[in-house]
């Protein structure tokens, strides 16, 4: 049974109008993607109302809207030009399937390793990209903005700017639309604010007959119910290889995005997702939208924020949005595109806004310098490439930090012991990148004849240490030496292939200890 949560009729109430402006958030921003990626903008809209109903059905994140987005979206570009739009289909077919596997594996827990840095440079990025892709839509054609919702490409450049009275009028209407999304939350909150100003703002300019530019200037989003369609592709070795890679990729794409997205919005509403249910809910989704010509989705953070800033908490925030949406295409496209495009750019300023970490800046100061240069570097490639592609930097950069921090931390203390014999301590981590800084505290040719090695204090993190200790075993071997290794766990002597008998059999004091690489298997 679907858990429609609510506090009641009012969270309800709330549930049903945010969904409905997001419903209305969503058509223009299907349509520009549905356009990058090379397809009717049917299978865009298609996308939007599939992902978003069944996500929001069956997902890990009451409140999270998901749809046709521009980071799957370029990606899907390549395909669709080189093999053709039912290639598209299977590929978000088998991207489905990778998703729902990634669920069942339980793979949706290693979000957790995102740090808190990457987090913020995401987000930032994130608003950077949003208020940059409305930047077009003060260009003479417009579309352009939309079209590129993950990077600069195509979306500042070579727009040719609105100028005169078509200018002043677009920045006072975009204006006019963030005024009453502010204000009107002072005076009441029985209404979404965002709601408010487009229903508002869309009656002036037809009241007052406005010359601006609607959504229907972007698209017609006329059209009917989606239809069951298996893709028409030879289900041949040559068509996945040909899908495999593309579905890999938007697979990966989704689910960081969408998971990240699920963070932000335990973060902001403070309760908790559940991610792996979320990866099984993003691949039904998309396996379902693959057989009824939809481009897929995934989970969309700027719209995610204007329903959570609107009141929508539960699931029925989610189905209201895309059952409307659906409604909009079969019975209201007529009314749906005299929208102001304004109207739209105005809220999503107010995303902007409210998504950008401006408690960033004040940190910068606070934070250890790599944390201030992960949060720059992550908000410049999220504008620069894509949102899941800048994760994966931000992460790879502050483990790398992470380890070469660790890496100094690792000491070893040497003196004389009792009854003849050289004993050394060894106090740290003993990982990848602190085994060098180990060897080189060991002299085999200038201690005595017994020598002990104590690792009570040290931690054997991955194969690289066990490596470290067996060459140091062998050095002492050909030097003469007898060695002792003492707290080492079972695990770790069993690796030690090269000490051989050297190992005291004997002293493991730490038997519930084991070496991280194996412990995992």
């Amino acid at each position: 049974m679907i858990d429609l949560q609510g506090a009641g009729r009012a969270g309800i109430k709330n549930d049903v109008l945010s969904g409905l402006t997001v419903a209305l958030a969503l058509v223009p921003e299907a349509v520009a993607f549905a356009f990058v990626a090379g397809v009717e903008p049917l299978v865009g809209l298609y996308a939007a109302f599939m992902v978003g109903l069944i996500t929001s059905c069956i997902g890990g994140r009451p409140g999270m809207i998901s749809g046709a987005t521009g980071a799957l979206a370029v990606v899907m570009v390549a395909l669709v030009a080189d093999h053709g739009v039912e290639y598209l289909f299977a590929a978000v077919v088998l991207m489905g399937i990778m998703q729902v596997l990634a669920g069942v594996l339980r793979l949706g827990k290693f979000i957790r390793m995102v740090p808190h840095p990457v987090m913020l440079g995401f987000v930032n990025g994130l608003a950077i990209v949003i208020f940059l892709a409305q930047l077009g839509q003060f260009g003479i054609e417009g579309g352009t903005g939309w079209l590129q919702g993950t990077s600069f490409e195509g979306s500042i450049v070579d727009v040719a700017w609105m100028q005169g009275s078509q200018l002043y009028v677009m920045l006072g209407l975009v204006a006019l639309t963030m005024g009453i999304i502010h204000f009107l939350p002072k005076l009441t909150t029985a209404i979404p604010s965002s709601l408010v100003a487009i229903v508002f703002v869309s009656l002036l300019v037809v009241g007052l007959n406005i010359d601006t530019r609607t959504v229907g200037d972007v698209a017609s989003i006329a059209g009917g119910f989606p239809s069951f369609h298996i893709p028409t592709v030879p289900l041949n070795l040559e068509t996945l290889q040909i899908i495999f890679p593309y579905s890999l990729v938007l697979a990966a794409i989704g689910l960081i995005e969408s998971l990240l997205t699920l963070r932000l919005i335990d973060e902001v509403t403070e309760t908790r997702g559940r991610g792996n249910k979320e990866c099984v809910g993003q691949g039904v989704a998309n396996v379902v939208t693959g057989f009824f010509g939809g481009m897929g989705g995934c989970a969309m953070i700027g719209q995610s924020m204007i329903n959570v800033n609107s009141g929508g908490r539960g699931r029925l925030s989610g189905i209201t949005a895309a059952l409307s949406l659906l409604a909009f295409i079969l019975f209201a496209s007529s009314l749906i595109e005299q929208i102001p495009v304004a109207a739209l750019v105005g809220v999503m300023f107010i995303v902007v806004i409210g998504t950008f970490e401006w408690s960033s800046f004040r940190i910068m100061n606070k934070v250890p310098r790599m944390d201030a240069l992960v949060i720059i570097l992550v908000s410049g490639v999220t504008v620069a490439t894509d949102l899941a592609f800048a994760v994966v930097v931000g992460v790879i950069v502050s483990a790398l930090a992470f380890a070469w921090e660790h890496a100094k931390h690792i000491s070893v203390i040497r003196r004389e012991g009792r009854e003849n014999s050289t004993y050394y301590e060894v106090h740290g981590p003993l990982f990848f990148a602190s085994t060098s800084e180990f060897v080189e505290q060991f002299t085999p040719a200038d201690d005595l004849d017994d020598v002990v090695i104590d690792f009570a204090h040290s931690r054997v993190a991955d194969h690289s240490g066990i490596t470290a200790i067996d060459g140091l075993a062998e050095r002492y071997q050909q030097a003469g030496k007898t060695l002792h290794l003492i707290h080492l766990s079972g695990d770790c002597k069993r690796l030690l292939s090269k000490a051989g008998d050297l190992v005291e059999a004997n002293v493991v004091e730490d038997p519930k200890y084991f070496v991280a690489d194996d412990a995992i298997a």
